[in-house]
């Protein structure tokens, strides 16, 4: 009896592959980089960029780079000259002011309301003063400016206050770049920051609203001596 031919094998379909992670769109990718390069100041205060100097870097168009650039003068970081590019501005002594002053406000409002201190809140505070030191070790300014403003975040979060803590938040930008740049101005204020942060934490970990408040608005406060001109 004559074999049955044999069943056709089918060769299975080959799986897509999983889709490569998209790029952010061009105007952000300029947006970020711009960014970055003025809170880390590899653009400073005073420093003009151009539409097609800043294409050829990130690698984009021009247009792109014009819808970034208003953003970031919406923000108040560079001011844009038509035909002539993107001024990125310095920090000036009326933003220090107003930076310490609403700083001041949220911050010590935040110290006492820490008290007493959940050991969770300690336990974080520890950890990023632990790092905020190795990166000064290190030499990570930037890095260390990052951390620094975290530090402060966690105590203005601690209290529960939403509101409170979206207005923190909107200081960011400043912040981190006003520390960066003091950082580099004035080296010996890291090892001050550092221990000043010490004695935050360990007025926090004792209960002792009325020291946490002293130090916050001795450490914060110090800022508006640069506003003035001033620096101890």
């Amino acid at each position: 009896m004559p074999s049955a031919p044999p069943v056709p094998t089918r060769t299975p379909a080959p799986r897509p592959s999983a889709p490569r992670g998209k790029q952010p769109p061009a105007a952000d990718r300029v947006y970020s980089h711009v960014k970055q390069g003025v809170l880390d100041r590899r653009y400073e205060g005073g420093t003009l960029l151009t539409e097609g100097e800043l294409a050829e870097a990130v690698g984009v168009s021009r247009t792109p780079v014009r819808e970034a650039l208003l953003r970031l003068e919406v923000e108040g970081l560079i001011r844009l000259y038509p035909k002539k590019g993107a001024l990125v501005l310095p920090v000036s002594a009326q933003e220090i002011a107003d930076v310490v002053e609403t700083r001041l406000l949220v911050e010590e409002h935040a110290a006492r309301k820490a008290v007493p201190a959940p050991a969770g809140l300690v336990e974080r505070l520890e950890e990023l003063l632990a790092r905020q030191r190795e990166q000064a070790a290190a030499g990570d300014l930037a890095g260390a400016a990052v951390t620094d403003r975290c530090f402060h975040a966690e105590i203005v979060r601690s209290g529960g206050n939403e509101i409170l803590s979206r207005l923190y938040d909107q200081l960011r930008d400043r912040q981190l770049r006003m520390g960066v740049a003091i950082m580099h101005s004035h080296p010996d204020r890291v090892a001050k920051t550092l221990a000043e942060h010490q004695e935050i934490l360990e007025a926090l970990r004792a209960g002792d609203a009325g020291a946490a408040v002293a130090v916050v608005h001795r450490h914060v406060g110090w800022f508006s001596h640069l506003a003035r001109g001033e620096v101890r």
